[in-house]
């Protein structure tokens, strides 16, 4: 289980920052070169002086420096602060991105809001798993054991017999950025079962990854369990038999698109 809880556990610790002395082309050069629009201001000695983003340099006139640039009024994190209040904190003030810097001011990262996604599903995911451990042992009066490690996408069985493609496509997003939670595996005999996270491997066979990563109840026996029976009825035995429903949307997504379209008209 993830015990991870702080800001540290989840920023970003290898950040690009300027000084205030860097110029204004420079900072262009920068954000072009490294794909992000914003970045943290430090002093000589590392310390934290502001903030100069791509909307400081569209919206204000221009100047030479950073330092005529950049803002100062910043929102920041302690590297200690719980990711909890650290969310709200984002959420309050309507920030997408928080410097984080220690008890003495010096820059040690920054944690955005992708982080706070992946701390939420990293802390989330093992009470879901704990259920279904539990659920497992009292159905079959055993014991079983929980590991968390990649497991071969070649060898894991599916149990449902479609996926649809737009949520398809959105676990592709979130495995190229590292985001997707792990899925959850039953390992029975020499048997790999899939109990939940079937777009993300299906997502992770598509993009060729070898192995994903997951969370493994080890019944320590070989029995079928009931998610097993069902997809021998249903006829799936690999991904291969999983079909993707490209004309039909996630219910999710569906339920999404009726709101917009009532509140449209």
């Amino acid at each position: 289980m993830s015990g991870k809880s702080h800001v540290e556990d989840y920023m970003t610790k290898d950040v690009i920052s300027v000084t205030p002395n860097t110029s204004t082309e420079d900072v262009i050069k920068i954000m072009k070169k490294s794909n992000h629009n914003s970045y943290p201001v430090v002093n000589n000695e590392g310390k934290l002086t502001g903030m100069v983003t791509a909307f400081d340099i569209i919206l204000k006139d221009w100047v030479d420096s950073v330092e005529d640039l950049m803002s100062t009024d910043l929102v920041v994190a302690n590297e200690k602060m719980s990711i909890n209040d650290a969310s709200r904190v984002m959420f309050r003030k309507g920030v997408s991105r928080l410097p984080v810097i220690d008890k003495d001011g010096y820059l040690k990262g920054i944690i955005t809001n992708t982080d706070m996604v992946r701390s939420h599903i990293e802390r989330s995911t093992p009470n879901k798993v704990e259920v279904f451990k539990k659920s497992l042992e009292n159905i079959y009066g055993i014991k079983t054991k929980l590991r968390h490690e990649p497991v071969y996408t070649n060898k894991i069985r599916p149990t449902q017999d479609k996926v649809y493609a737009d949520e398809l496509e959105g676990r592709t997003y979130e495995l190229k950025r590292g985001l997707a939670e792990p899925a959850i595996v039953v390992k029975t005999g020499n048997r790999w079962v899939l109990v939940d996270g079937h777009h993300r491997t299906m997502a992770a066979k598509q993009l060729g990854c070898e192995k994903i990563d997951a969370y493994i109840i080890d019944l320590m026996d070989d029995r079928k369990i009931g998610l097993e029976k069902t997809a021998d009825k249903m006829g799936v035995k690999t991904f291969d038999d999983v079909k993707i429903l490209d004309d039909v949307q996630h219910p999710l997504i569906a339920i999404t698109e009726s709101i917009k379209q009532s509140r449209e008209k």
